[in-house]
């Protein structure tokens, strides 16, 4: 691997690390923050005015800030592989925030996972494609994404429970892959000074991507299980990034005519254990604040 893969793969394994904290924070304050049942934007204006919210929100921008970085120096399907990395990172972070071993079966599906991305990088030697994309592609793009997205909205309000937060997880998740994508452009606007920034139409559909993808994330956080919510978003996210990655900037994979196999077999190792690791995490985190729950029900009223 050169240098810059190097580089890049540290600065993704750093965003993997600030961004899984960052989750912690935020699915725990997506629930403490009222008990009321609000909607996706009513909800987020109310983690706007919420301190472990925009305590989380600070660390999981310094990780967005590793992840540009990253994908600056490397491809998209590479920065994305590393990423899964951040449910390992969220698995140890909270069984410390709230004093639970891990188990050790849980250690398998963590190794397994770290395995299949070590082989996805060495076997697969992703290479960058080019950093943006024509407008006429992200059309295309929009025209498959945008339909699927109203469709589950739809099916978010007519279900509850798992299914609302499956819904809204694969929403949220595909506007994260997105924004990795668009990511990578706004890189390289800003090697080009402010004003190419400001007038380019990737820089407004950035942010509002990155605003959806908020809002919903913590909606799907709310709606159901986070049994149901976690492992769809952290298995979306890398999906729609890498396939964007390859058929909208160009970006390919080497691992040789028996190489193929290989990373065919890898990539569903990957997923299963990203999605045994995200539901295993999130019965953690459901029975930390039931816990929690418990203890503040028990504990005296005040005078």
């Amino acid at each position: 691997m050169s240098t810059s893969g190097i580089a890049s793969a540290l600065l993704a394994l750093a965003a993997a690390l600030f961004i899984g904290i960052g989750n912690v924070l935020h699915q725990r304050a997506a629930h403490a923050v009222t008990d009321e049942p609000v909607g996706t934007f009513e909800l987020l204006g109310k983690l706007l005015r919420d301190w472990p919210w925009w305590r989380g929100s600070l660390i999981a921008a310094l990780g967005f800030g590793c992840q540009a970085a990253a994908l600056g120096l490397g491809s998209v399907l590479m920065v994305q592989s590393l990423m899964v990395t951040s449910l390992l990172f969220a698995l140890i972070i909270n069984a410390r925030v709230t004093h639970r071993a891990v188990p050790a079966g849980e250690w398998v599906w963590a190794v397994l996972l770290a395995a299949s991305i070590s082989v996805i990088v060495t076997v697969g030697k992703p290479t960058p494609g080019a950093a943006r994309a024509s407008l006429e592609t992200w059309t295309i793009v929009a025209a498959i994404l945008v339909p699927t997205a109203i469709a589950c909205l739809i099916g978010a309000r007519i279900w509850s429970g798992a299914v609302r937060a499956v819904l809204l997880g694969l929403v949220s998740g595909s506007l994260w892959g997105v924004f990795a994508v668009l990511t990578k452009g706004m890189v390289e606007l800003f090697g080009s000074g402010p004003m190419a920034v400001l007038t380019s139409p990737e820089l407004y559909a950035w942010v509002l991507v990155a605003i959806g993808g908020t809002a919903w994330q913590q909606a799907s956080f709310r709606a159901g299980a986070l049994t149901a919510s976690l492992p769809t978003m952290t298995i979306t996210e890398p999906m729609v990034g890498s396939l964007l990655g390859v058929f909208v900037l160009g970006e390919t994979l080497h691992p040789g005519n028996s190489g193929w196999w290989l990373l065919g077999a890898t990539v569903v190792v990957m997923v299963i254990a990203t999605a045994r690791l995200a539901r295993v995490e999130a019965t953690a985190m459901q029975d930390a604040e039931a816990a929690e729950d418990a203890a503040k029900g028990a504990a005296p009223a005040g005078r």
